[in-house]
């Protein structure tokens, strides 16, 4: 009996996805194919269209096959995923980085520019890939990310040791420099209640009883914003394998970030902005309730690359300053 080709089982797999109802099955099918033959990249399928399939081969792709028709993420199937070119591990314990939420580093950059050695707190951190991005790119940075979740962050931390970034916490002595431009700590809690004296110190390297420990220069976060009642109607690869406490955000989405909004009066430097991911729908809502923190000033609804409403920001008001 002939043995199956590279091209061969290409196919056979787009066609079994597409009755799966995987979404971009031939691409998809593409990755679990270099991925489990150990190719360098998708390219190389081409370049292997006649190559013969040993058992062991079929074995291993099989199995992998199987994960994603049972609509397992296919970033869980690899093991992890490109953010920003950063390799992020991705696993049950924290919600996959997606594409469009690099641009929240890009308006930090921007929002940055000219503060040295700003101090950059990231809130719901998951698998730290906004936080190793930031502590990459940006000079001198000063990063502390933050979680509730223990799993997340221990995750967190094999990614930022994985991207030269040492495995820094909050229960250090000091902060572990990198052989980046920046630093990034980490530090357990419920949004801004995890940034304490202590843990900022830690951060920059001082005493927590110094009378100068700074305010933070740019709070970001991508908190959980949807609806509790989309529950059980989200696609599978969200619904069966993305942690619940990184998903719904209340009965409308925003308990979370309302709850971070107002923990923010007096911790933010006089030039200090606050960069949000929500839900397209929740950005004017957000901004109707603009008043309900007179210390801040709503400052847009931001789209991403795509098009799409996906950003809201904010900035220290002056009214805060006098």
């Amino acid at each position: 009996m002939p043995q199956m080709t590279v091209l061969e089982i290409l196919n056979r797999t787009k066609v079994f996805f597409e009755k799966k109802g995987i979404p971009d099955a031939r691409l998809d099918a593409e990755y679990i194919i270099s991925h489990g033959l150990q190719m360098k990249s998708r390219m190389d399928i081409y370049l292997n269209f006649e190559k013969p399939l040993t058992d062991a081969e079929l074995d291993v792709l099989r199995q992998m096959v199987a994960r994603r028709a049972s609509r397992e993420p296919l970033q869980h199937i690899i093991g992890d995923t490109s953010f920003r070119g950063f390799i992020i591990k991705c696993d049950k314990r924290a919600l996959i980085p997606r594409p469009e939420t690099e641009m929240l580093v890009d308006m930090a950059k921007e929002r940055l520019k000219g503060i040295e050695s700003p101090f950059i707190v990231e809130v719901g951190t998951g698998t730290a890939a906004i936080s190793i991005a930031c502590a990459k790119e940006i000079a001198g940075a000063k990063v502390l990310a933050t979680d509730i979740s223990e799993d997340a962050l221990s995750l967190a931390r094999e990614n930022a040791e994985a991207n030269a970034l040492g495995d820094s916490s909050a229960s250090t002595s000091s902060s572990v420099p990198s052989t980046s431009s920046g630093t990034l700590v980490f530090a357990q809690g419920d949004l801004l209640d995890a940034v304490t004296d202590d843990v900022i110190a830690n951060v920059v390297g001082a005493s927590a009883s110094t009378a100068t420990l700074p305010k933070i220069d740019c709070l970001i976060a991508n908190l959980p914003y949807i609806p509790d009642g989309e529950k059980g109607k989200l696609q599978p690869e969200v619904d069966k394998f993305d942690p619940a406490l990184a998903l719904y955000g209340g009965p409308d989405g925003l308990t979370l970030v309302r709850k971070l909004l107002q923990q923010t009066e007096g911790k933010l430097n006089a030039k200090a902005s606050i960069l949000l991911e929500i839900g397209s729908e929740q950005a004017e809502v957000l901004k109707s309730e603009a008043d309900n923190y007179p210390w801040l000033e709503f400052t847009g609804i931001h789209k991403d690359y795509c098009g799409n409403i996906r950003f809201v920001s904010y900035k220290t008001a002056r009214s805060a300053n006098k």
